[in-house]
Parts: structure tokens; sequence; C-alpha cells
């Protein structure tokens, strides 16, 4: 045997994972008795052409809380990778200050009251004695301007109250929307201003994909909008896909938003997806993915020769299609592929032939 043979040999065996039943193929020709091998012609097909990146997966309500007061942090009830509900109380600020200056207006606004009382019941008595022509009209009108007055006051310690209660909810840090705390940015004792960052909370009920495409495909992408997620075990369809009007100078790309449905499992912002554009339509090969022989890093086939020959042939594949898988070289339109891939790997005889790797 020539030594060219007895690495063709090898090489077969490596391929199949099997050396043992190469060795004893090369006893006999098994063609002589073994039935037909259900084969496939393959052919250019029409499919769909597609244009792939990476992606970040984002929540669309996502927020960092920050401080709306002054105090210091007394308490805080939720950390990273919580789950609240909406309105859930996250973390509490010190209140002493901003409970105080509270009572102050509502002392304020009791005492505005009583001066709006006094006010209008003067008012009343002058405006009587007025009509019956008892004062003259100059009291009236001082006792008018006093009214005006008193009534501005008392609208102005409302207003105080109001705003003073709500730097009193200031010193409660509560949950916008449902979602998980994503960041706890202050320590409990540690004293904040207005405008610190205190925590983050994302919300997962709804997702989207944010990337960057080149400027060339803007219009494709915009015109057609379809664009399919691999999630690893499943691919899904875009909810929506919206491509943003204005370029990056810098970087000469748009920036593009895929809506994911709702309820989708496994996804967190942050995560780094692969997405496919469709772009129109192209003529492919295609072949099942039960016709793939996968050994020590190499992806093949079977080929069937019209003489009933078998040889074994390097493909490099695509994206799959369902059932089937794209093959970007290593096939020709109108080549026979061998269905069952061990059958045809017991037909080899004497030794398989290996062909070209496929570039």
């Amino acid at each position: 045997m020539s030594r060219r043979a007895v690495l063709s040999a090898a090489l077969a065996c490596t391929a199949a994972g099997a050396l043992a039943a190469c060795s004893a193929h090369h006893e006999a020709n098994p063609r002589a008795s073994a039935p037909a091998l259900a084969t496939v012609r393959v052919g250019l097909e029409r499919g769909a052409a597609e244009q792939r990146f990476d992606g970040i997966v984002q929540a669309v309500d996502r927020a960092t809380l920050t401080a709306q007061t002054t105090g210091r942090v007394i308490a805080v009830y939720h950390h990273v990778d919580d789950s609240v509900p909406a309105g859930a109380l996250l973390m509490r600020l010190h209140a002493t200050i901003q409970r105080a200056g509270l009572g102050q207006a509502r002392a304020a606004l009791r005492a505005a009251a009583a001066r709006a009382t006094e006010v209008q019941t003067r008012y009343r008595r002058i405006r009587h004695l007025y009509e019956q022509q008892v004062v003259p009209k100059a009291d009236l009108d001082q006792v008018t301007a006093a009214r005006a007055a008193a009534l501005a006051g008392l609208n102005s310690a409302r207003a105080a109250v109001a705003s003073a209660a709500q730097g009193v909810d200031y010193t409660e840090i509560r949950a916008p929307y449902a979602g998980v705390i994503t960041r706890r940015l202050v320590q409990v004792g540690e004293a904040v201003a207005p405008g610190t960052p205190l925590l983050g909370i994302a919300s997962l009920h709804a997702l989207r994909i944010e990337l960057n495409i080149p400027q060339s495909l803007a219009d494709t992408v915009r015109r057609i909008g379809r664009a399919t997620i691999d999630l690893g075990r499943q691919r899904i369809r875009a909810a929506h896909v919206t491509v943003f009007p204005e370029a990056s100078p810098q970087s000469n790309t748009f920036t593009v938003h895929l809506a994911l449905p709702a309820g989708l499992a496994g996804l967190y912002p942050g995560m780094v997806v692969r997405v496919a554009f469709d772009t129109g339509e192209q003529a492919q090969i295609l072949v099942p993915q039960r016709a793939l022989v996968r050994r020590s890093g190499v992806t093949a086939v079977y080929l069937v020769e019209p003489d009933g020959q078998t040889l074994l042939q390097q493909v490099r594949l695509g994206e799959p299609v369902g059932a089937q898988v794209e093959v970007l070289a290593g096939l020709a339109p109108g080549e026979q592929v061998a269905l069952d891939p061990l059958a045809a790997m017991r037909r080899l005889a004497p030794f398989p032939v290996i062909t070209g790797s496929a570039q």
C-alpha cells in the first residue's frame, strides 16, 4: 500500500470516528451488497439575505434614582437583584429638618386662616355699614384691600404646606415602577444632597436591543423593517424596528432599536445577542443538518458520485435555516449529498477520498 493511501485511510477514520471500522471495510467492498443511499441533490435556492450584528439588551424603563432633598441615609430596604413592586419603599432619609419645616408651614397656615377669617368678618360688617351710608367709601376700600391681602396670604401658606409636605415625601425613596434593583450607590449613614445618585432600577417587563448599523444599510433596514434575534435556543422576530433619523458623524453609523416581545425569559439588560436584519433575497445552497459530519473541528458531508463512489467533502457553513443550513463553500449546484452519514461511511471502499478544504 502506498503512503498516500495510508494517509487517506487515517484521515477518513478520524473524520468518521471509527478507525477499526475502516480496517474492517478494507477487506471487502460493501457497495456490492449495500442498498442504495438516500441522497439529496443540492441546488441554488432563493432565500432571505441577512446582515448580522451584535446588539445590547436594554430595559426600556430604567432610571437612576437621585436624592431630591438634603438628609442622611438611615435605612435601605432593598438591595441589588431585589424585585420590587411599583411604589415600594426602597430607602429612607433622616427627616427631622423636613418635618420641622412642615410643622412651621402648618402653623403659618393656621395663622393665615385665622387672619383671613377675621378680615372677612370685618369686610362684611363694613360693607353692610357702607350700604347703609354710615361709613365712607374709603373705609370699604381699605377693608377690601385687607381682605385681598389676607386671602393671598392664606393661599401662600397653603402652598408652603404643600411644598413642606413634598419635602417630607422626598425623604422616602420609592420605586417609580415594578422592576429590579440594579445598583446601590450609597450606604447607611451617608449624607446626601439634591442630585446625589442613590439606586438604579430597571423594569424587565419591556426590553429592547440597541445596536449600530452602517449608513449603507440604513435605508434598507428602515424600508424592510424585519429583524431576527438569535437567543441560542430560539430565534424570535423583533416586534418593531426603529432606525434613528440621525447618523453619528464619528462612526457613520445609525442607531437602531429593536422592540422585543414581552415575557421573554433569560434576557437581562447588558447581555449581548446576535441580530440578523432581512435585507432582501439571495441565491444560496442549503443542505439538511442531519447530513453533516463534524469531527475534530472539521465539518463535512458525504458526496455520492454518479458512479456510486462516496467522497468526504469539507464544507464551510453559514446560518441555519430551519432544519437546513446554508453552505457558503465546498458544494456546487447539482451535487448529491448522502442524508445518512453513517451509511455513507460504511460504503467507503477500499478507502474514502477526502476532497480539498472549503475556502
